[in-house]
Parts: C-alpha cells; sequence; structure tokens
C-alpha cells in the first residue's frame, strides 16, 4: 500500500540487507519480502536494483558527512585524528563490514556502473575534504598528510570489522604519529 514514507522504508530495509550481506547477496524479492511491501511499490519508488543502490549508497555518503562536520577538537591537527577515531567508532560496530563504498568497488568493478562511479566519487571528495582539513594544520605537504590519512582510513576499514578495538587503537596512534611527524617543525624526509 502506497504511503508517505514507502521509499524510505524500503530503502531502509534494503540499507539494512545490503550493509549486512553486501549488495550482490540480496535480490530485489529479499527487500520485497522483508518489507513487506509487493513489487509494484518498490518499482514505483525505485526504477531496478542499480537505483535503489544508488540510492543506498547517497545514505553511506551523507553519513561521512555528518560524520566529518561532528567531528570537533581544538585544534586541525586534532581534528585530523578525532576523524580516524570517529572512523573507528564505525568500523568496530558490531555486525560492519567496513566501508559500504569501498566494497562498491569491489563488487561492481565496472567503471561504467553507476554504483561505482557514486563509490568513486565519494572517495574522490573524502580524499579532497582531508586535503583541505590537512591544509589548515601546520604540515609542510597537506596532501601528503591527506593521502596518509586515507590509507590509515582505508586500513581501519579493512580490519576493523576483524580486529576490533585492536585495530581502531592501532589506527589512531597510527594517526597521531603521523600528523606529528607531518607538522613538526622539520620538513619529513621521502615519500
Amino acid at each position: 500500500m502506497p504511503t508517505p514514507d514507502a521509499r524510505e522504508r524500503i530503502l531502509g530495509t534494503a540499507s539494512r540487507l545490503f550493509d549486512r550481506h553486501g549488495v550482490h547477496a540480496v535480490g530485489l524479492q529479499r527487500i520485497i519480502d522483508e518489507c513487506d511491501c509487493g513489487k509494484s511499490l518498490l518499482y514505483t519508488h525505485f526504477a531496478g536494483k542499480d537505483d535503489l543502490v544508488v540510492a543506498y549508497l547517497g545514505r553511506r555518503v551523507a553519513d561521512w558527512d555528518r560524520l566529518v562536520t561532528g567531528v570537533r577538537a581544538a585544534t586541525p591537527e586534532q581534528r585530523l585524528v578525532e576523524l580516524v577515531r570517529a572512523a573507528g567508532v564505525r568500523a568496530t560496530e558490531p555486525g560492519s563490514r567496513g566501508c559500504a563504498l569501498r566494497a562498491t568497488l569491489a563488487e561492481f568493478p565496472d567503471r561504467r556502473h553507476p554504483a561505482h562511479r557514486v563509490a568513486v566519487a565519494h572517495l574522490v571528495r573524502a580524499r579532497a575534504k582531508l586535503g583541505e582539513l590537512a591544509a589548515e594544520t601546520s604540515a609542510h605537504d597537506p596532501e601528503r598528510l591527506a593521502d596518509r590519512l586515507m590509507t590509515i582510513i582505508d586500513g581501519l576499514y579493512a580490519n576493523g570489522p576483524l580486529f576490533g578495538d585492536d585495530a581502531a587503537k592501532a589506527a589512531i596512534a597510527f594517526a597521531e604519529d603521523v600528523v606529528r611527524a607531518e607538522t613538526s617543525a622539520e620538513p619529513a624526509k621521502g615519500g
């Protein structure tokens, strides 16, 4: 039955299932069954699975944006570390499979697929945001600092679901070391 919240209910069910099992492992019929929405209602709101996946990824992009804007710290350097800490909380939540956008790249390797394009656009934008935040620090090479922090966050999303708090603690300590080294009085040597 069409209701004002039907689209949100379908997307919520799909998001929960995609987060838990991955996009390819969840068919539309399972979403229809768990949402109890009917096939025609789903197709009223989403043209097909690709459209639903893109909407799901849009939710995850918005989640990341809220995470970035929600991080508060006294200095720009501390803000970068706190961003890694906040990502660690997400990466180690029970049932986490890591970053949905990064997983999408593995599930949809075709660069022309809309889900792949959304994931790439988000990761490029996330990297650029790290660059902006790094430019607010005293880093000698803000781009290098951003690249290193992106690598730490990538590793955290890969290892957090498996190693939990130990991975988060290691990532935070590594981020502190990297930020300290990149913002020290002497420019860091090497690449």
